[in-house]
């Protein structure tokens, strides 16, 4: 039996969680982020991905967006990062954990605590001791005017 559709509502945002598979990492050195970056810039431009914050774990991602073609922007972003994946590790099978998870984000004190969960994950993760220190994450243009045209301005319903 098919997998059912996603309900995505083409002006909400979403907290966008991919995992990777039984928890490796995917994210090995600077030029897998890279990679990764590159490829969210493509589909993000491509389906007119609207982004409001990142993070870049080693073994998962965090996103915050918005379009009615979240769907096919994460299935070419995540496609594309396990094809370049497998060419360089010279690896096989799925990298990444079933489909991605979307949680709507319904209101503004959700959207806020949403952001500050996302980009204090590496504080937590006891990679960092300030969010401004982790370079794979949206903190530092979002939080401290950084420059960066990926990200979108945050609009508070």
């Amino acid at each position: 039996m098919p997998r059912p559709l996603r309900c995505i509502l083409p002006n909400s945002c979403y907290h966008l969680i991919t995992r990777s598979n039984e928890g490796n990492d995917v994210f090995h050195e600077r030029a897998d982020y890279e990679k990764y970056m590159l490829l969210l810039n493509k589909y993000k431009n491509k389906f007119g991905l609207k982004l409001f914050a990142w993070c870049l774990m080693n073994n998962h991602t965090h996103l915050v967006a918005q379009s009615s073609e979240i769907s096919k922007a994460m299935h070419g972003i995540n496609m594309s990062y396990a094809q370049y994946f497998r060419w360089k590790n010279k690896s096989r099978g799925h990298l990444w954990q079933g489909r991605f998870q979307s949680l709507e984000i319904q209101n503004d004190r959700y959207m806020i605590n949403c952001l500050t969960y996302i980009e204090y994950n590496p504080v937590r993760a006891k990679m960092v001791t300030r969010p401004e220190d982790y370079h794979w994450s949206s903190y530092k243009t979002r939080v401290l005017g950084g420059k960066n045209d990926m990200l979108d301005p945050v609009t508070l319903w």
